[in-house]
């Protein structure tokens, strides 16, 4: 690595004449299911309050290409009050939360279609997914938004995740897409966040302040210094600043999700990552099974126990889902997408897991065959009661 210097603990940084030469990381052609953000500064003109059809389109093409290699990609996408408060002619300047609304609902239509219009152009289907911050959060909230998107990646459909600015409140006041976009990532458990930004990266200082600020091409560790780095600054437009995209990286190395800012600025910027432009890559410490496996064995609190037979048991440690037909018992007081423990029927925790149906109806399709759920319950529900995707598993108990 001869063109380049270690400056900083956990950072490598390329020197300014060899930046353009900086070699492709392997996390990107390795990156099978990535989510990218874009922000409002780079889809709609500041002066004209017109969206960026030229850049839109550049950015459906690198979509369209990456799809074509087998790569599955979620689009989190703001713009639409910055739409919106053009053609409902508002003044310049911070809008009251009402406005903010008004606005959304108005510019939320042009942008749908926008995405509509040029995925299109491309051969592909684009589909709007209107979240909050506490779909993401919510356990029920999250397992239907999961779902959902899975669902359309599987139908080779490209989601546009946009924040719901029509009914979110801290959102507008205080949030970004940012961190929105770290949630989303990890709610699909995806590979790789792509941080589309008005500047190639972290630098440690703001570019332009001082002779010595370089921009940092890799950090493996978030730390103190690291922080400081990242200052509250935005556009009018763009409400995050670096700040919010060092919460992002948090949020997204934690689910084993690796994190990239790069220039926005250029046509085509998926592709030019693609070719090694300069940007600050954060790598994340596991990959994204593990890391959501940990979350749900550590972070969440158990709210019932499932018990489990030899047979259901042998299943999931050979990397099955477990099936009602294996559960012997249930107990404690769970609704749909809350963490359970799942014991044998010595007492040992075999582990845990994400359930599928509430106590209720848990209760009615233990024992019974998979085929026979929609006859008990009355509607059509899933073949598992805590899928493989959904559980963290204690390989080591006796």
């Amino acid at each position: 690595m001869s063109d380049a210097h270690i400056t900083e603990p956990n950072t490598v940084t390329v020197t300014p004449e060899t930046a353009s030469a900086a070699a492709v990381r392997p996390e990107w052609p390795a990156a099978q299911r990535i989510v990218v953000k874009i922000g409002s500064a780079l889809l709609v003109d500041r002066a004209t309050g017109i969206l960026k059809t030229d850049w839109l389109a550049s950015l459906m093409e690198d979509v369209a290409t990456l799809a074509k290699l087998g790569k599955e990609i979620v689009l989190v996408s703001s713009g639409a009050i910055a739409l919106g408060r053009h053609t409902l002619k508002l003044r310049k300047g911070p809008l009251e939360l009402e406005e903010s609304q008004a606005a959304a609902a108005v510019g939320q239509i042009s942008l749908a279609h926008a995405y509509q219009d040029f995925a299109r152009n491309q051969g592909l289907i684009a589909a709007q997914v209107l979240v909050t911050l506490g779909d993401t959060e919510e356990r029920r909230r999250y397992l239907n938004a999961r779902h959902t998107i899975d669902r359309l990646l599987s139908l080779k459909v490209i989601p546009v995740v946009n924040e719901n600015d029509t009914v979110a409140t801290t959102e507008i006041r205080y949030g970004d897409n940012d961190r929105l976009s770290a949630r989303v990532a990890s709610m699909i458990s995806a590979d790789c966040l792509v941080l589309l930004s008005d500047i190639d990266g972290l630098y440690t200082a703001p570019p332009g302040t001082r002779n010595d600020a370089h921009r940092l091409d890799l950090v493996t560790e978030i730390t103190p210094d690291i922080e400081a780095m990242a200052g509250d600054a935005g556009t009018e437009l763009s409400k995050g600043g670096m700040k919010t995209k060092i919460e992002a990286a948090k949020i997204a190395r934690a689910a084993g999700c690796d994190m990239v800012i790069a220039s926005g600025k250029v046509m085509h910027p998926l592709k030019a990552i693609g070719e090694g432009c300069p940007a600050t890559w954060f790598i994340a410490p596991s990959d994204p099974v593990t890391a959501k496996q940990r979350w749900i064995s550590g972070q969440l609190e158990p709210r019932g126990t499932i018990v489990v037979d030899a047979g259901a048991e042998k299943a999931m440690l050979s990397g099955k889902s477990l099936l009602p037909a294996g559960v012997k018992s249930v107990s404690g007081n769970f609704d749909r997408g809350d963490v359970v423990i799942i014991r044998n029927e010595t007492g040992h925790e075999v582990g845990r897991g994400l359930v599928a149906y509430g106590k209720i109806d848990a209760q009615l399709i233990i024992g019974k065959r998979s085929a026979d759920i929609t006859e008990i319950l009355g509607f059509e529900g899933r073949d598992e009661l805590i899928h493989r995707d959904d559980m963290a598993l204690n390989r080591a108990h006796p």
